[in-house]
């Protein structure tokens, strides 16, 4: 090969990797600014009555299980919701993240579906009032019990509704919750 197009060549081998180079690194810095998805927030002021009230725990035996149930499930606050869904990276459905925190904070299986959560053994509590941290709580929407949520204390409780998007911690006394709220079920006792 000639000295002057072994040159040429070789300057163009040269600005071909460069540009190459170019390329990736700008495609690297796209990829980053555009980040995996983030949560959104979800957090809203409470204006809950039960606000006020002294907190409730389950027993003495069970304050250690119930604050792992609580800090579990306001962990989860913002995961998308996806109906079926029982995973933080698959997204929640509500009976699926209730079971979720209670195998993965207690070691508790629950049943796969908010009706059949429902109808499991446990002592129901019927008055907000008397709810205590880690109960869980059922809504009765349409004349069945059709969602489920943990109750954190303080009149809020986590819940993977549908409409929203993501994992919430609402009042559970609220204007639309309050007047679906059925009862509570503490299984921690």
């Amino acid at each position: 090969m000639d000295p002057a197009a072994r040159s040429t060549s070789t300057s163009w081998s040269a600005h071909a990797a460069r540009q190459l180079l170019l390329g990736t690194l700008i495609l690297l810095l796209a990829a980053c600014a555009s980040g995996p998805h983030r949560r959104q927030p979800t957090f809203k002021t409470s204006h809950s009555a039960l606000a006020d009230l002294p907190p409730l725990a389950p027993s003495a035996a069970s304050a250690g299980a119930a604050n792992d149930i609580l800090f579990r499930a306001i962990g989860l606050v913002g995961t998308p919701y996806r109906w079926g869904g029982n995973t933080p990276a698959g997204g929640f459905d509500c009976s699926g993240l209730v079971d979720y925190i209670y195998r993965t904070a207690a070691r508790i299986k629950l049943p796969r579906t908010s009706h059949d959560m429902a109808a499991m053994d446990g002592r129901k509590v019927r008055q907000m009032t008397q709810l205590a941290s880690g109960d869980l709580v059922f809504f009765d929407i349409d004349g069945a019990i059709s969602h489920v949520g943990v109750y954190v204390g303080k009149g809020r409780f986590v819940h993977a509704p549908n409409s929203g998007g993501t994992v919430r911690l609402d009042d559970i006394d609220g204007p639309y919750w309050g007047g679906h709220f059925a009862y509570g079920k503490r299984v921690l006792d």
